[in-house]
């Protein structure tokens, strides 16, 4: 094994995006060689031993891609601390190597969540050079005005910074299809308060080519070739 970056190699262990490996590294679940490995730019090579929670974990062989559609109340995490579900419990059952979510998709929220053990796919997917499209069907409160809408589509301000553009389709009433290209903690519904609503339902039916079709609530699908050509495709250009 070429030496590399420990976020990476846990990756490829199924454990977690790289995002993600940095907080179980921040948090001292992580060592290596035995040595708690919890700063920045630690890297490991063949002969290394590499534990998370005092299990050794090395890289998956085959890899595995799933859509999962996640019923409200699921948290996108692999474990929580504090005994709430977690979308693995709803596959484990049938998929016996480590898989993580790629992404955020909170409890409150339902729909498309992708699945995987390729540490790669996921780095290349929630990579902001993408600008990946991320669609929702929202619910708000009650019916928005027109001015409200624009202001979505325009841009508001959350975290003292500006959304990007979102593209909105809109035929009255009180349900919105709101596709954003960025991916920041609970975005669309701290938008939609933004302009002075609140959200009742929010469903995620597409990321990229990728879409949730038919699959049933709290069931998962493996993806298709022509998905996987889309994936591997991000993986090539970054």
């Amino acid at each position: 094994m070429d030496e590399m970056r420990l976020q990476k190699y846990l990756s490829l262990c199924g454990v977690s995006s790289r995002r993600k490996a940095e907080e179980l590294m921040q948090s001292g679940r992580v060592t290596v060689n035995g040595i708690i490995a919890d700063k920045p730019g630690i890297k490991v090579s063949s002969g290394d031993i590499v534990k998370l929670d005092g299990r050794e974990v090395r890289p998956e062989n085959k890899k595995i891609y799933i859509l999962l559609n996640k019923p409200v109340g699921y948290i996108t995490t692999v474990c929580d601390n504090f005994g709430r579900k977690t979308v693995i419990d709803l596959v484990k059952n049938e998929i016996s190597m480590r898989i993580f979510p790629i992404g955020r998709l909170d409890a409150d929220s339902e729909g498309l969540l992708l699945m995987t053990n390729d540490g790669d796919v996921a780095y290349a997917l929630t990579h902001p050079k993408h600008r990946i499209d991320k669609t929702y069907i929202v619910t708000l409160n009650s019916a928005p005005t027109a001015e409200a809408v624009e202001n979505l589509r325009r841009g508001v301000i959350i975290d003292k910074r500006k959304t990007n553009p979102a593209k909105i389709k809109w035929t009255g009433g009180n349900v919105l299809k709101i596709s954003i290209t960025e991916g920041r903690n609970r975005q669309i519904r701290r938008m939609v308060k933004a302009v002075g609503y609140e959200v009742i339902s929010l469903k995620r039916i597409q990321i990229g080519m990728i879409r949730l079709g038919n699959v049933p609530l709290g069931r998962w699908r493996h993806l298709t070739s022509v998905e996987l050509q889309y994936l591997k495709g991000l993986v090539k250009k970054i």
